[in-house]
């Protein structure tokens, strides 16, 4: 005889449902790598439990969620997974995040809630970005046959790129309607981490180029809710891919090594950012203002993001001191009958 699927299990499948469909894209706003983030996170959570604890759809419940199984759930991501630790703290947070907005929605969640909290995270060695020097910058962007239509393209991208320090996905993302070029202070509109706004000046070397590819690769002005780099196969509303680009700076690093040490083989866009702000620093621009260009909401992670000093730091803090539940669908029949964790949790896309 079969076992019914108990109440709380139908909550958490629902409450999963509405965080990840509803809560997650539209009240908080959160992007698509991080919606993305969030579905693998929690996939690998209900792996895990179906795998090693043996929960099915009829045993789970919020006892899942207790401290000993997401610290064996880390220990099985590291050993099974080959997880670094700090993929092990990114899929630990995006599973609190769950487990908060499941305490909020029931009272009787807030016990795992708290459990989670107390997981420690996996201890990480501190990164730091390699940023690029100038001539390696200059010798990188020689590099593109700007006599053909791909390579001016790139050309473009990686001017913009460095010229603005915009994140990757922020310069991917960005619309031909948020580009203001024929006024006083040319400049891009960004949308950064939490979906907030910041605009981004431009310099004539940048708006020199920009006409000039919007003409050619954009030449229809009713396409202003294209994107400036969209993908090739899918049209001009479907970004490029980052892994492309950085796939595209590899190409060009090779080229480039031969005739500039500087320039790393392993370069990845974001190389392109730090360099700019530190070439920023260099140049002796506030501290305050490549923050506020960043986008960061902090001026503390500007200065461990640059390395700065504490003479540095003190200058910076002086001029700043100047200045419901949706119904979730029987979804978890496979084919043979059989119910799987994953599919009724709705993370079988």
């Amino acid at each position: 005889m079969k076992k019914k699927i108990n109440p709380q299990a139908m909550q958490i499948a629902a409450c999963l449902h509405d965080w990840l469909e509803h809560h997650v894209p539209s009240i908080k706003a959160c992007s698509r790598h991080t919606l993305r983030n969030y579905h693998v996170s929690m996939t690998l959570y209900a792996e895990f439990l179906r795998t090693v604890k043996g929960i099915t759809p009829e045993t789970l419940n919020a006892d899942c969620f207790c401290k000993k199984n997401i610290e064996e759930w880390i220990v099985w991501m590291k050993k099974v997974r080959n997880c670094s630790p700090a993929t092990c703290n990114v899929r630990l947070s995006a599973l609190r995040a769950f487990l908060k907005y499941l305490s909020d929605n029931d009272i009787s969640f807030v016990s795992v809630f708290l459990q989670a909290e107390n997981v420690p995270n996996e201890k990480t060695p501190k990164r730091k970005v390699i940023g690029l020097s100038k001539l390696a910058v200059d010798t990188l962007l020689s590099m593109p046959n700007q006599r053909t239509a791909i390579g001016f393209r790139d050309y473009t991208l990686l001017l913009l790129l460095y010229s603005t320090a915009v994140r990757i996905n922020e310069l991917l993302t960005l619309k031909i309607c948020n580009i203001t070029m024929d006024c006083a202070k040319p400049h891009i509109i960004v949308i950064g981490k939490g979906r907030k706004r910041r605009p981004i000046p431009l310099l004539a070397k940048p708006v020199q180029y920009l006409k000039k590819y919007l003409t050619e690769c954009h030449p229809n002005p009713g396409d202003a809710e294209a994107l400036l780099f969209s993908s090739k196969s899918r049209g001009i509303y479907t970004p490029m891919s980052a892994e492309n680009v950085n796939k595209m700076l590899k190409r060009y690093a090779k080229m480039a090594h031969g005739k500039c040490s500087d320039v790393p083989l392993d370069i990845h866009a974001h190389q392109f950012r730090h360099a700019k702000a530190s070439h920023w620093l260099e140049n002796g621009m506030n501290i305050a203002q490549i923050s506020y260009l960043l986008g960061h909401e902090n001026i503390q992670t500007t200065m461990v993001y640059l390395d700065i000093t504490t003479e540095q730091e003190e200058k910076a803090l002086e001029t700043l001191e100047d200045e419901n539940q949706r119904c979730v669908g029987k979804k978890w029949k496979s084919a043979k009958g059989k119910m799987e964790l994953e599919v009724f949790l709705g993370l079988h896309k």
